[in-house]
């Protein structure tokens, strides 16, 4: 979501830390490069000032001058602002009163307030325990209660049955005694949109918030708009008391100015952020995180709680044995593409590690991504069974026919089989090491040195041995230890990477 700030950012960052020393000249410049950089990235300009001004108070003190660090201080005090601007602490829904707890969907027409409230009911099922019901207030855009109804049963949750002829006001009443009645939980409302704002809609809206005395009102807004989402969030705040934003579509949003704008503008916490269009891709907002992001310092907590809600036990545990014994094969491999691809998938994945920015660009331009994921998928099922155990049954013949078979070409296969040999000799020694502590060399074994790789070959490009060292200082000690990460979330590592499995979840 933050790709363009962080870019530019880093830019800053990486003239100001190269520096012994610093001015006020210094952090005045630095600081123009940022205020252009959060303008370019769509911020509220009202915000950009504010944020300006608390980073250079700051930033000028004598604490920082005089630091033996003074550029990392810097940036210690940038990633303490974000976090206050995107709202401090992550704010959870408050829907632990009488059942039924009401949460209330209100935006404009196409912002995603359907396909959101299918979303939130698998996560408040799957994540919270709660048993929920959905239902349609929109009798004006059509197959609107349809669509919520598939989604529904997708997401395995009760939904109101459609009459024709109901009014929203109606349909709500209908939908608060139906929930009594099959002791729901929650129940979710998702309400009409429209194009613009008008007065029928607030009305409307009012009215439904009214008799349904909701606990939560999240508006759903469109990432992908800018500064057009945060003016339909100050509408509505002005109008209908807001609890929460949901900012939908983040994934195909490089800018991120909505997410740094939203909780100054409006004052509501953004509460969830859509990551993707599948029924799963719906995560809770951490301000600390996204901050983390936005500095190109990862989120591993993140990474390591997905990995953990993921990867089932028996399967760490299982790799661990393997890893131990230093045996690594084709079917292991297959397992792990498995279970990347139920992570997000590469680009998912690696946008959680940290110092990763410049290494992304890496991969993107050798096409190391989710397509080439696919095209190894491929060739291992084109594999028989005794193949996948053994590659070197592998001859000239076999890996021809395996190319023609997997829709590549035999350099593919021949690329495949090294990275499946070098993951071996790696997984060996990982398993010695234990977990995340052997993640930096693992991203080495699979592309080898970023030194003369060439261009489109789908290699995964080396990350920096030393980033990782660099980042633990970054934040004057502050930044996450990965080894000590993965024992915090019960030992669970990404995919192959080992360490303890956890507990197992019920």
């Amino acid at each position: 979501m933050f790709e363009n700030l962080t870019d530019k950012l880093g830019n800053v960052f990486k003239g100001l830390t190269k520096r012994g020393s610093l001015s006020e000249g210094d952090v005045d410049k630095a600081l123009k490069e940022v205020r252009s950089a959060l303008l370019e990235a769509d911020v509220a300009l009202s915000v950009v000032k504010e944020f300006i001004d608390k980073v250079r108070v700051r930033a000028v003190g004598e604490e920082v001058l005089r630091s033996v660090t003074p550029g990392q201080q810097v940036i210690k005090i940038v990633n303490d602002v974000l976090i206050e601007v995107l709202g401090s602490d992550q704010s959870e829904l408050l829907i632990d009163h009488a059942p039924p707890a009401v949460i209330l969907l209100v935006g404009l027409q196409g912002s995603g307030k359907t396909t959101t409230a299918g979303k939130l009911a698998l996560h408040l099922k799957s994540k919270k325990r709660k048993k929920v019901m959905l239902a349609s207030l929109d009798i004006y855009r059509p197959a609107a209660r349809e669509q919520l109804r598939i989604l529904g049963e997708q997401a395995e949750v009760s939904v109101l049955p459609e009459i024709d002829g109901e009014s929203p006001e109606k349909i709500t009443k209908r939908a608060m005694a139906a929930s009594k009645v099959q002791a729901i939980d929650v129940l979710i409302l998702d309400t009409a949109g429209r194009t613009t704002l008008d007065t029928a809609m607030m009305s409307e809206a009012q009215e439904v918030f009214k008799l349904s005395n909701p606990s939560e009102t999240l508006l759903i807004a469109d990432a992908m708009t800018g500064q057009d989402a945060v003016q339909t969030a100050r509408a509505f705040s002005e109008l209908i008391k807001i609890s929460g934003v949901v900012l939908t579509r983040t994934d195909g949003d490089a800018r991120g100015g909505a997410a740094l704008s939203m909780r100054s503008v409006t004052g509501c916490p953004i509460k969830f952020v859509g990551v993707s269009e599948k029924l799963e891709g719906l995560e809770p907002f951490h301000p600390d995180r996204a901050a983390g992001r936005i500095l190109d310092m990862g989120d591993v907590v993140s990474l390591v709680e997905k990995a953990a809600e993921t990867i089932a036990e028996e399967d760490a545990a299982h790799m661990m044995k393997r890893m131990s014994q230093g045996s690594f094969d084709m079917n292991d491999m297959l397992k792990q593409i498995g279970q990347l691809k139920k992570m997000g998938g590469l680009g998912g994945v690696m946008s959680m590690l940290p110092g990763i920015g410049k290494l992304q660009k890496q991969m993107a331009a050798n096409n190391f991504n989710d397509k080439a994921i696919s095209k190894q998928e491929a060739i291992i099922y084109s594999m028989t069974k005794k193949e996948r155990i053994n590659v070197a049954l592998l001859n000239a013949s076999r890996r021809k026919r395996i190319a023609s078979g997997s829709g590549t070409v035999v350099s593919d296969v021949n690329r495949l089989v090294k990275q499946q040999q070098d993951m071996a000799r790696m997984m060996k020694k990982m398993g010695k090491m234990g977990g995340l502590g052997g993640l930096k060399n693992m991203m080495s074994s699979l592309g080898g040195s970023n030194q003369d790789v060439p261009a489109n070959d789908g290699q995964m490009p080396t990350m920096d041995p030393e980033k990782m060292a660099q980042l633990q200082k970054m934040m004057g000690g502050n930044m996450p230890n990965l080894g000590n990460m993965a024992n915090k979330f019960g030992g669970m590592g990404l995919p192959g990477l080992g360490g303890k499995p956890s507990k197992k979840r019920r």
